[in-house]
């Protein structure tokens, strides 16, 4: 009986986090998009042009991120600059760089690089074009050996659909360590192209 009682405890627990955490993200915007292929867990996507403010750090994969973060959020929060606060936004994306991994905050829809808070230190804004992507997503919390599987299913599975890679494998983290593993998602995304401007790539 204890047994059932603690079980269920947990379960109500585990119910309410998740209804806890629906609702702060329920506010929180990602970046819109438009699902052009879907296979599974793995979609191909067409992202319009969306502007980042972005740093550069060394290290790991982790220590950078973490590293990373810190100087957008003051930025995001107008604490390093003047100005009004931009409202946060969903996944934090982490790409490499040659030897350094960027960084980036994906700023609203609405503000392009002309029209946001001039940045100070360290942090830049980059325009990202409209561009096609093509993305795994799994749950739970993420490691470099889950990062790394992802990237090599994704990799396999662009070269059995005879797409072409167009840059750097990038790494999204969409929720914050408070977040209940079962509930956390991430992503890997790549450039793609068809070699015919896309136009082979249609809906599944």
């Amino acid at each position: 009986m204890m047994q059932m009682i603690v079980l269920g405890t947990v379960g109500v627990g585990a119910l309410a986090a998740g209804g806890a955490y629906l609702a702060a993200t329920r506010s929180v915007e990602t970046p819109a998009y438009s699902v052009v292929q879907k296979d599974g867990d793995i979609e191909v996507r067409r992202y319009p042009e969306m502007t980042l403010a972005q740093v550069t750090r060394e290290g790991t994969r982790r220590s950078s991120v973490q590293a990373g973060f810190s100087p957008l959020a003051r930025y995001i929060f107008a604490k390093d600059r003047v100005g009004e606060k931009i409202a946060m936004t969903a996944p934090v994306v982490q790409k490499s760089v040659g030897e350094t991994w960027a960084v980036s905050f994906i700023l609203p829809s609405g503000i392009a690089a002309e029209d946001a808070p001039t940045p100070t230190g360290d942090v830049t804004l980059v325009t990202e074009p409209t561009r096609l992507v093509a993305t795994i997503r799994f749950s739970g919390v993420w490691s470099d050996r889950r990062f790394d599987d992802a990237a090599h299913r994704l990799q396999q599975w662009i070269e059995d659909k005879g797409l072409s890679i167009q840059g750097p494998f990038e790494y999204g983290y969409y929720n914050d360590p408070f977040t209940p593993a079962f509930l956390r998602r991430n992503e890997v995304l790549v450039p793609v192209t068809d070699g015919r401007e896309d136009a082979g790539v249609e809906q599944s």
